[in-house]
């Protein structure tokens, strides 16, 4: 029995990266003589084990065999006699398919390091085709290394596999799990311009794929495409390290503009609603979770008036405010904002650019939250208010609350 450090721990070594997850291979062992050795049985598919003291993942040595469509249509082999080699075969990129020996030696059968001094991303064998989710983890390692490029035959090999219908046997939890972590990279619009070049974006998120080559206002957006600026509003949500709901919300927000009329365009008038219909289907899709969802939705609907609020009024800032449900919620308003911000730099030339809306929303926000329910509602309640002549109290005292704080910050 002999074991090998395997996989993204390897590579991001090679790459002077720390905090990757450690997995290992086992070679010359069988599930029975692992339980023996104090190690828990976790995999379902196949034989994967749990480390008695570390907990990290042990995996039988393997080998596939493809007997269906999709992610799930396999045949999984795991003996004694499969080799390293073997199992580094079935391994989907070559910078993934190397190991590493107790004295640190580094097993790379399939020039793994050399594509990592490429800066290549390149399929290890064309067994690469047998599942498509491998499609989705090129892409989101283009992400994450936005140097590396793919390889002009597994980009041929992932276009074959597209055509071939393979992409669309993806199961929702797959697709989502993958996209998450895209999204998540250092540099998201390399997914999408992966998933674009070989055919998948248009299956699996055809409301973005739809935005390449429409053209927007070019007094406010200079890149004018709007699939450029999405792009471009994702790598600005990288750039400020926001959280998940946030980039997601930044890949929906412009959904709209691919349904609007042709003969509307440039503009796109009432664009939001729109966006947010094919929200809710891209969502039910994919199984988006919900705090994700939510947050995605309010930005679809609402960006275009958080981007004029430095204009409103105490009353229309207070609609504002209730409609992102900005005073029941204030913590996931800071996030809408930032999708906003993320959205006005997002546009060329214009990445550094002021965005006082955020600021003056908090602000606006405050002065909303110091009113004191609690004392008006007894107040109102003591004077026999119904409770709707109570809330409308508590408005016009919020109205009055903000109408000072922007008289204040207009001095």
């Amino acid at each position: 029995m002999k074991t090998y450090l395997v996989g993204g721990a390897v590579r991001d070594a090679l790459l002077g990266i720390t905090g990757a997850d450690r997995d290992w291979v086992v070679v010359g062992s069988t599930p029975e003589a692992m339980v023996a050795l104090g190690f828990t049985p976790v995999g379902k598919d196949f034989p994967v084990f749990l480390h008695p003291q570390t907990h990290e993942e042990y995996a039988l040595a393997r080998t596939e065999r493809k007997t269906a469509p999709g992610y799930k249509g396999f045949v999984v082999h795991a003996s004694p006699e499969v080799t390293l080699e073997e199992d580094l075969a079935r391994r989907d990129l070559t910078i993934n398919a190397m190991a590493q020996t107790d004295d640190g030696s580094v097993v790379d059968p399939f020039g793994g390091q050399r594509d990592l001094q490429n800066n290549v991303l390149r399929h290890v064998t064309d067994a690469f085709r047998e599942d498509p989710v491998r499609i989705l983890r090129v892409a989101r390692l283009a992400a994450r290394y936005p140097d590396f490029s793919v390889a002009p035959q597994t980009m041929a090999l992932m276009q074959d596999m597209v055509r071939a219908g393979e992409v669309n046997a993806l199961v929702s939890e797959r697709v989502w799990q993958e996209l998450a972590k895209g999204l998540m990279a250092k540099q998201p619009s390399r997914m999408l311009q992966v998933l674009r070049d070989c055919g998948a974006l248009k299956i699996l998120l055809p409301e973005v794929d739809r935005l390449y080559g429409v053209p927007q206002p070019p007094e406010h957006h200079p890149e004018i495409d709007t699939g450029v600026h999405l792009e471009m509003v994702l790598d600005e949500t990288a750039h400020v390290h926001a959280p998940l709901e946030v980039r997601f919300a930044a890949l929906c927000h412009d959904l709209g503009k691919g349904t609007t009329d042709k003969t509307l365009l440039p503009r796109h008038i009432g664009h939001e609603q729109r966006s947010v219909k094919l929200l809710r289907g891209l969502c039910e899709r994919w199984r988006v979770p919900v705090p994700c969802r939510e947050l995605a939705e309010v930005v679809a609907r609402e960006h275009g008036y958080v981007h004029g609020a430095m204009s409103f009024g105490a009353d229309a800032l207070l609609r504002l405010l209730v409609r992102c449900d900005a005073i029941r919620r204030p913590d996931r308003f800071e996030r809408v904002l930032m999708a906003c911000e993320c959205d006005a730099r997002g546009r060329l030339g214009l990445q550094d650019r002021h965005y006082p809306q955020a600021a003056h929303l908090h602000n606006m926000l405050k002065a909303a939250l110091s009113v004191d329910t609690a004392s008006l509602s007894a107040l109102a309640m003591q004077q026999g208010l119904s409770g709707m002549e109570v809330g409308a109290q508590i408005e016009q005292a919020r109205v009055k609350a903000i109408a000072s704080a922007l008289a204040e910050s207009q001095r």
